[in-house]
């Protein structure tokens, strides 16, 4: 499917049917949609609910029943992959790369296979990128960091191992870093954030660079509010995406450890409870954000968090106050807003396919034939979309 194709049938599917998942479910105290949606989504178990949610294909599968549109993402959303054994890196050069991480590098080396063109690294950290494409047989690379101590790790690192390499230290998103690009260059980025990755692609664009890949990543950091959209297409859609919709884009998650779900869900049920306290206490009957805090607290009671969160919005609580009562409203506010969710999950994969479209008919406009494809399996990261760009 050509790229405007599939952006414009996604565009349409994501504008018919916002009513489900461009809402904030924090802020519902009851399902928002229709009956015979919400006694099928109450009806399931917490069990279901998570099995559901881990399993994007059965979870658009079983919606479709309530949301048809959904019965054609399959096909919008299906990108190729084609998994690629990993050759063994020698010890000195994996050597602190942390086992999950390394794969993801290697899959991603293993599409870029860089053996002409001399190499730009953005956002580059310790280099990592960058010394396994140098090993692999790139003539030169030349990596971009913020942070001067891991520039100088990076560059130690490459001497010590005979790699083409030097670092430069900046804050691409204030410093004049378009020097840095050149016509016969190969631009990399690697789950650079937000407005990182689209300053790397801008600067990429400008300089004429033979070849851009990059992973997106977080598409709201650094980035106004009120998504600023990079292709025509984009710009000319009716949708108008927010923080909170990018965001969405990326709560697909490897699993997290069984202590650290338990810790989240009993912080999403305490800020539920503590927003029905403050409703009733303030009469105020919209919801209202606390700041994040520290997990150890999650330890202590639930009028312990209350009173600290109370404190943080200004708020005094009454001197009696039946917290056991609250806490419950928090429990039965979990469940609405954990299938609130649920079904908001149902598009978070689109989303970030309209967000990686947009880039890419950007770069296709700017003269470059352009292929998406996923680098690497889910389960190493979801963030696994790929963009390639050669210039015609």
């Amino acid at each position: 499917m050509q790229l405007l194709t599939r952006f414009n049938h996604l565009d349409n599917l994501l504008y018919e049917t916002k009513a489900f998942w461009q809402l904030v479910a924090f802020e519902k105290r009851a399902l928002p949609w229709d009956s015979q949606l919400s006694e099928w989504l109450m009806s399931l178990s917490d069990e279901q609910v998570t099995q559901l949610d881990n399993d994007q294909h059965q979870l658009q599968h079983a919606l479709s029943q309530f949301i048809p549109q959904l019965s054609d993402l399959n096909t919008l959303l299906a990108l190729p992959y084609q998994k690629q054994d990993n050759e063994s890196l020698p010890f000195w050069l994996s050597n602190g790369i942390k086992g999950r991480k390394l794969l993801q590098l290697q899959d991603f080396v293993n599409h870029v296979d860089e053996r002409q063109l001399p190499v730009l690294e953005w956002c580059a950290g310790k280099g990592h990128l960058g010394r396994i494409l140098a090993f692999h047989g790139a003539p030169h690379v030349h990596s971009i960091e913020l942070q001067q101590s891991l520039c100088e790790q990076g560059q130690h690192s490459a001497k010590q191992q005979g790699l083409a390499m030097r670092f430069s230290c900046a804050d691409v998103l204030k410093d004049d870093t378009y020097n840095y690009f050149a016509a016969k260059q190969h631009a990399v980025a690697l789950h650079a954030c937000g407005r990182l990755h689209q300053v790397f692609m801008a600067q990429a664009v400008q300089a004429g660079c033979e070849k851009i890949t990059l992973s997106p990543c977080c598409y709201h950091l650094f980035t106004d509010n009120n998504y600023q959209a990079m292709s025509d297409a984009a710009r000319h859609s009716k949708l108008a995406l927010t923080h909170s919709d990018m965001k969405l884009a990326l709560q697909e998650t490897v699993t997290a450890p069984g202590r650290v779900a338990l810790v989240r869900q009993k912080e999403v049920t305490w800020r539920l409870g503590f927003d029905a306290l403050r409703r009733d206490v303030t009469g105020v009957n919209s919801y209202v954000s606390v700041p994040s805090v520290n997990k150890a607290i999650f330890s202590e009671s639930f009028e312990q968090f209350c009173r600290w969160a109370a404190e943080q919005k200004g708020i005094e609580l009454p001197a009696k106050c039946d917290y056991d009562m609250y806490l419950v409203q928090g429990q039965v506010r979990k469940k609405v807003t954990d299938r609130i969710e649920l079904v908001r999950h149902a598009f978070r994969r689109a989303i970030e396919i309209w967000l990686v479209l947009d880039r890419a008919l950007y770069l296709q406009a700017s003269g470059y034939d352009v292929v998406l494809r996923e680098f690497c399996d889910k389960q190493l990261t979801p963030r696994n979309i790929l963009i390639q760009a050669k210039a015609k």
